[in-house]
């Protein structure tokens, strides 16, 4: 059976841990606070197209209760992760896929980039200052992941699904890989849309640009 810790259980890592649950993965959460509590005490609820799924599963604030993972989805925000890798290093062994399920350019978007230019292979200072991502957990860990849904925590312990389905995936080498075709097969098994695609970088462009055309439109009106 798969393992697969989600740090960061809120709106979407939670969403994911319940739909990665029904796929039949051994999935674990990290959280903190009252939506720990809930977890803890009440398990996870999912609000899905009228439909509330609960999930009793292993929860705690230390990444430490769980041990090494073959996946380890980092849900939280992309400026947030740099403070959270001592946190990481315990689930982290030499063959865990690192997936990374933020907005914006990620921490590994010159890995194997191929651009012809000085920055490929290098870090990207305004997203991983002084590299510390890249050192501590490694790029070659590290899957693509462009994110689409959109949920919220309705309270402590419950996420409500709004609308979307569909987390894009891709290798930062833009090579089809083994560790690729299980993590898509696991979400699409949980009853998710997980396309595996080469040019992973022209995803996430896709996104920023939806995000840059539609969020100021959503807050102004």
């Amino acid at each position: 059976m798969t393992k697969i810790c989600v740090f960061g259980a809120g709106a979407i890592g939670g969403f994911l841990a319940g739909c990665l649950n029904d796929a039949g993965a051994n999935v674990s959460v990290v959280a903190r606070g009252p939506h720990l509590n809930a977890i803890l005490n009440d398990g996870l609820s999912i609000i899905r197209e009228g439909h509330k799924s609960n999930y009793r599963l292993a929860a705690s604030s230390s990444a430490g209760d769980f041990g090494i993972q073959d996946y380890v989805i980092i849900a939280v925000k992309a400026h947030g992760i740099t403070k959270i890798l001592n946190d990481l290093a315990p689930l982290i062994g030499r063959d865990t896929v690192v997936v990374s399920a933020v907005n914006g350019v990620p921490w590994w978007y010159f890995y194997k980039a191929n651009t012809g230019t000085e920055l490929d292979d290098l870090p990207i200072e305004a997203v991983d200052p002084k590299g510390k991502i890249w050192t501590k957990i490694g790029p070659q860990k590290a899957l693509g992941c462009v994110v689409y849904p959109a949920c919220e925590i309705a309270e402590p312990g419950v996420i409500h699904h709004l609308n979307g389905d569909r987390f894009t995936l891709g290798e930062p080498s833009m090579e089809p890989s083994e560790r690729l075709k299980i993590f898509s097969s696991l979400l699409i098994d949980g009853g998710l849309k997980a396309p595996q695609k080469a040019k992973i970088r022209d995803e996430i462009w896709i996104k920023l640009w939806g995000n840059c055309s539609f969020n100021p439109v959503s807050a102004l009106t």
